[in-house]
């Protein structure tokens, strides 16, 4: 595996899943893989959980993690080709990623959509111009458009809950759109919608109102409706997250509290694990009844972050050999 960006960098899906689950039961089996190592994590927005988990996979594995803020703590970056650098910016990525390129083995990073133009957003212009100049592996910690250690994450979450309450079969997962007070990207939308459907181990399910349709380029294979009781009929998993318009880029039409997930929305599935990526708006996306219950996989969810990235960055680790 060259870089960790979406799911096609992944050449065999469920042996990635098996791999960060074997970590969560050995993890410093490969200790010393990493040894003289470091990886660079640049993270242009805040994050706690993206952040100390990549820090503690990363020390799993021997390696050095050396965090930098930019948008606190550097220049401003130019990422636009053939930029007259009259303005703002003080530093074009061309110089900038050669150089940490040298710094670093693998770099790590988190970018966000400024949720006003799609086809700026979309054209990830940011994390491809890293992997284009940096000359090391890149790891996507969250572009705009996906969060792929998010949904091997998820994946995970989905075949360790199944192995231990023995669902057998094929199980039915909810994508269930959320209310929230501010708008929020697709990204995790996108990518656990890509994900979920290319690991094929599930029959998909996604819940939105109207005018919260994702990207078709993300959602091939899944059921698409705008009738969230009659998605969540028979569920087996409930993946609960807000979202954004995609049409009308980066607009909230709808905040009806009913979309929020209670434990009556559940009453007609198959006793439902739910799962959010976190942070959680209590009581807003989801009910404190079904946050603090035992069907909530939210924690352990959370806490496989960092098996995730153990996962792919000894995957790297072991390409570079």
């Amino acid at each position: 595996m060259k870089q960790f960006i979406q799911v096609s960098d992944v050449s065999d899906i469920q042996a990635l899943i098996n791999k960060g689950l074997d970590y969560k039961q050995h993890p410093f089996m490969d200790k010393t893989l990493g040894a003289g190592k470091r990886a660079g994590l640049l993270f242009l927005n805040p994050s706690l959980r993206t952040r100390l988990s990549t820090q503690v996979a990363a020390q799993n594995l021997g390696m050095d993690a050396v965090v930098f803020n930019i948008d606190k703590e550097g220049w401003a970056l130019e990422f636009a080709e053939g930029a007259i650098m009259n303005g703002t910016t003080v530093e074009h990525v061309k110089d900038a990623a050669p150089v940490l390129g040298q710094y670093f083995d693998i770099l790590c990073i988190r970018t966000f959509p400024g949720l006003q133009n799609r086809a700026d957003d979309y054209a990830e212009t940011i994390i491809n111009q890293f992997i284009k100049y940096a000359g090391v592996p890149v790891v996507s910690l969250e572009t705009a458009t996906l969060h792929p250690l998010q949904s091997l994450t998820d994946l995970m979450t989905i075949q360790e809950s199944m192995a231990e309450t023995q669902l057998n079969k094929k199980p039915k997962v909810v994508l269930t759109w959320a209310p929230h007070v501010k708008a929020l990207p697709q990204c995790v939308a996108n990518s656990f919608a890509q994900w979920v459907t290319a690991a094929n181990f599930a029959d998909v399910v996604i819940a939105h109102p109207a005018g919260y349709e994702l990207s078709d380029t993300y959602t091939k294979g899944a059921t698409i409706t705008n009738d969230q009781a009659a998605a969540l009929e028979g569920a087996d998993f409930v993946y609960v997250k807000n979202w954004s318009s995609y049409t009308d880029y980066g607009k909230v039409f709808c905040t009806d509290p009913a979309w929020m997930l209670t434990a009556n929305s559940l009453k007609h599935s198959n006793n439902a694990k739910v799962m959010h990526c976190l942070p959680v708006r209590r009581n807003v996306e989801l009910s404190d009844e079904i946050l603090d219950s035992p069907q909530s996989l939210v924690t352990k969810q959370a806490g496989n972050r960092v098996w995730a990235t153990q996962a792919v960055l000894s995957t790297i680790l072991s390409s570079k050999k």
